[in-house]
This record gives structure tokens, sequence and C-alpha cells, in this order.
């Protein structure tokens, strides 16, 4: 039978069908791709890198803590409350190297909306940046969380450029509300402990589940979709197969703006070009578009994802429209639609 819907709609370079069991787990395409491409730059945050291989060893440490300090389980759920910064993928893959179910959480949510999800995925510990700490205080003896590890922006930045980014959040700009989470455990502690500690190896199948991605909750309370292993290694083949005749493993650098808290950036950006030897850029606050346009400008960045109001406002920010485009191969739209006004205007700038 002749399959029209896939012969007349398919270009020629991209596979009719991808291997969804080609990878029993995320973990094993981390261990692969962190080890193929370990001296590559895998994120880049306020002019600081982390390669994969120094990504793969935080990890593993990070791993090692929620393992063998914290006493977390194969299974048990670990809430992720943090912006756009190096230590969201150091949490997220350490997490999973751990067995644990990630559970994503909107740095922005109100106490009502934080307790709900807290309450709901039944998370056990939990990483959040201390600007929302306040938040975390109000309803944390509601939860089942005994564990929180706390963060501050600059914390992967470097003893020097950490210690004044940090200075600046909470003294100058006066970002982080007074808060009193005695028993929590900072973040670089953490990661100080786990490379002391060996990692059980966990043996994950497909069928294990990732995450717990809760949605926007627009029409009601937010809820948890289940994404099992095998979801988003079947995801991450077919995102893979349908960019790979566009882009070249190792060379690519993706600019990394929208929340890696949401399912778009995970898939399109943290994850498909991890398997790619790809570099992402975090961006922590893309409302704030000049300086966003400045972190352009320093780096020859490949490929962008985006929303229509993201797209429009860097389009009508000053100086965008004179950075340097030559190495820009794709730009993603995703959410809904980019509207054809915002979306002509954008090829034209960016060819």
């Amino acid at each position: 039978m002749e399959k029209i819907w896939l012969e007349k709609s398919y270009p020629s370079d991209v596979p009719f069908e991808i291997d969804a069991d080609k990878y029993p787990s995320i973990v094993a395409m981390f261990t692969k791709y962190s080890s193929q491409f370990s001296d590559k730059t895998a994120f880049i945050n306020m002019g600081v890198s982390i390669s994969y291989a120094e990504l793969s060893l935080q990890a593993t440490a990070f791993a090692a803590y929620l393992q063998q300090d914290l006493g977390l389980q194969r299974g048990d759920k670990f809430a992720i409350m943090v912006p756009n910064c190096l230590q969201y993928p150091i949490a997220l893959f350490g997490a999973l190297l751990a067995g644990l179910t990630v559970v994503n959480v909107n740095p922005l949510y109100t106490a009502r909306e934080l307790e709900h999800q807290l309450k709901d995925s039944d998370a056990k510990a939990m990483l959040i940046i201390e600007n929302f700490a306040q938040t975390l205080e109000k309803v944390v003896d509601n939860t089942a969380v005994k564990h929180v590890i706390m963060t501050s922006l600059g914390d992967r930045l470097g003893l020097v450029k950490g210690t004044v980014v940090n200075c600046m959040v909470k003294y100058v700009k006066k970002m982080v509300p007074a808060f009193k989470l005695p028993h929590a455990v900072r973040f670089n502690t953490a990661l100080s402990l786990g490379l002391g500690l060996k990692l059980s190896p966990v043996d994950l199948c497909g069928d294990d589940l990732a995450f717990l991605q809760y949605t926007g909750g627009t029409t009601g309370l937010s809820k948890g979709a289940m994404l099992t292993h095998r979801n988003m290694v079947a995801n991450l083949q077919q995102a893979k197969a349908a960019i790979f005749p566009l882009l070249e493993e190792g060379n690519e650098l993706v600019v990394t703006a929208l929340p890696l808290y949401h399912i778009f950036a995970l898939t399109a950006n943290c994850l498909t070009f991890f398997t790619m030897g790809g570099t992402n850029l975090l961006i922590t606050n893309p409302r704030d578009m000049p300086n966003f346009v400045k972190e352009l400008s320093k780096y020859p960045f490949t490929a962008i994802t985006g929303v229509n109001t993201l797209f429009n406002g860097l389009l009508n920010t000053p100086g965008f429209s004179e950075l340097n485009f030559s190495t820009l191969k794709m730009s993603l739209g995703g959410g809904m639609a980019v509207q054809r006004p915002v979306a002509e205007r954008w090829q034209k700038v960016t060819g």
C-alpha cells in the first residue's frame, strides 16, 4: 500500500521511522554522548562554560549525593525550581542518573500553585533558587518534601564572578526576599559531598518514569503528564532525525532563552542538542531584551528556538538587526503558530 501521508509529506532526507528502543533510557543516552563529545562545550551561562566531561562529573556527583547521602530511591520524585542556569542541567541529569523522576517547577509559581504541584507529585526532595525560597517556606510543611537544596544564581560561575553576581542579586538588586529554611543544604555543598561518594548505577528501562511534566493549568489545576524514558527517547530520536539534515554533530550552538522547566525548551534545546554534541547558550532572563541581544552578539549561534512574543520582542530591540546571522541555520517556533507578519520580518532580518 502506498503510504502517501509519508511519501508525499516527508523530505527525502528525513526517515519515515525511528527506533524508539535504541536506548533503554535517557541515562543511556547521557552516558553515550557525554563520552562521545567529552571535550565539547555542553552549556554556557553568563560567559561561563561547562564541557560534556565536566557536566558528566558534576551530574554524577550530584546523583551520588541524592542517592547515598539523602537516601533517595529509584522512582522518588525530585523537583527542580530554578531558571536557566548551569545548575539546571547538573541537577537534571544528576536526578536521572540516580533513577529519580524529575518534576520541573516554574519559579514564578505562587505559594498555592507550588503547594499543589509538590503535593500532587509527592516530591521527596527539591532544588530551588533562593530568590523564590520565601514561597517554598510558606508551604513546605504541608508537602512530602523532606530535603531542600538551595542555590544562588552565581553558584556555578566561579568564585570571583559567582560572588559578584550573588552579591548584586541579593544586596544591590534586592531580589532575594528574606526566608527561613534552616535545614536546606547549599547546592555547591551537595556537589562537594557527592564527589566523595560512589553512585550505585540504577538499571533503568523504558517504562520507568523520567518526568512528571506539569501542564500550564489554564483549564483548571495543573496536571502532571507522565513521561517515561521510552517516551523521551522516542521524541528525541524523532527530533534528531527531523533536524539532522540541517545541522552538524559537534558544531552547533543553540540559543536557549525559553525556560528549561517547560517541555519545549527541555526537549528541543537541552536534550535534542545534547544528542548532537551541541552547545546550549542559556539565557537566564530573556525579558531583559537589551542584555539578551548583547549576549547574542558574543556567540556564532547556529539555531534559536522561541515563541511569537520572544521573536517579536527581539525584532523590536535596538541592535538585534545588526547582529551577524551568517551562522544561523535554524529558527524553531513553538507554543503556538508564529504570526505571519512576525515570521516574515524575522526571515527578512535574519536571512
